[in-house]
């Protein structure tokens, strides 16, 4: 065993360094008194903030988070009933009333041109969380290279915090597999070894070693989409890099930057 001197000047050393990139494992991880990155992306692959992406490449004008069916409600009110499209889910059960919230499915009932206000178990509540920081991006693995390009063009100095939604208290393999292609994608211009957490760095492995598809349709999540027969929604959820817009959560609403 080491001297104990020797383990002090070893945690001193761990005590200055400062991780520039940081896991959240769930949304319950996130604590507004404690966050000290400037730069937060927030992560539900399936399929909040993949809809989100998937809303605003199809001509959406804004997608407007709502933390449950009352919110989403109230958010549209003040807007005339033909400009909006009511979306959302509740513990995986589409909100009588509202549209589908699955990314094609979306698409096909139509989005352009007009303001999506969506509600989901997770992503949404995540994004609402994180409203406190300076700077929030919705991302997903589509979009994951084009936010991770912006990030580094205009936040290269700051900290980023990706946050993954989870589901009800845990953790989910397909958000963390998504956040480990956002920190692939950051260290590139950073030190591994330095710059990211333990949660970073066991992100980057499970992505660096794992197929998309096969880790998105194992997920529990994955596997309640198959057998409700939209495997198609998780196919088109673990393409990487196929769209090049970024999404960025501003005064109450994600819009294209």
């Amino acid at each position: 065993m080491s001297h104990p001197s020797e383990f002090a000047r070893a945690a001193t050393v761990l005590d200055g360094v400062t991780n520039k990139v940081h896991v959240l494992l769930r949304k319950e991880d996130f604590n507004a008194e404690r966050l000290t990155a400037n730069v937060v992306v927030v992560l539900d692959i399936l399929f909040a903030t993949t809809t989100i992406v998937t809303a605003l490449a199809h001509g959406a004008t804004e997608v407007i988070p709502a933390i449950d069916e009352h919110d989403a409600r109230a958010k549209a009110k003040p807007f005339a009933l033909e400009s909006v499209v009511l979306s959302g889910e509740k513990m995986i059960h589409a909100i009588a009333g509202f549209v589908t919230p699955l990314p094609l499915a979306l698409t096909e009932v139509g989005v352009k041109n007009k303001r999506v206000i969506y509600s989901t178990t997770n992503g949404t509540v995540a994004l609402s969380q994180a409203s406190i920081a300076p700077h929030v991006y919705a991302a997903c693995l589509l979009n994951g290279a084009a936010t991770v390009a912006h990030i580094q063009k205009h936040h290269a100095d700051e900290s980023v915090l990706i946050v993954c939604s989870g589901s009800a208290g845990g953790m989910n393999l397909e958000d963390f597999y998504g956040a480990g292609y956002i920190v692939d994608h950051l260290v590139k211009t950073l030190d591994r070894d330095r710059d990211l957490t333990d949660a970073a760095q066991s992100a980057l492995r499970l992505y660096r070693t794992h197929d998309p598809y096969d880790c998105l349709i194992s997920s529990r999540v994955g596997r309640i989409m198959q057998r409700s027969g939209v495997a198609d929604e998780v196919k088109y959820a673990a393409q990487c890099g196929t769209i090049s817009l970024v999404t960025k959560l501003e005064k109450g609403a994600v819009r294209v930057v």
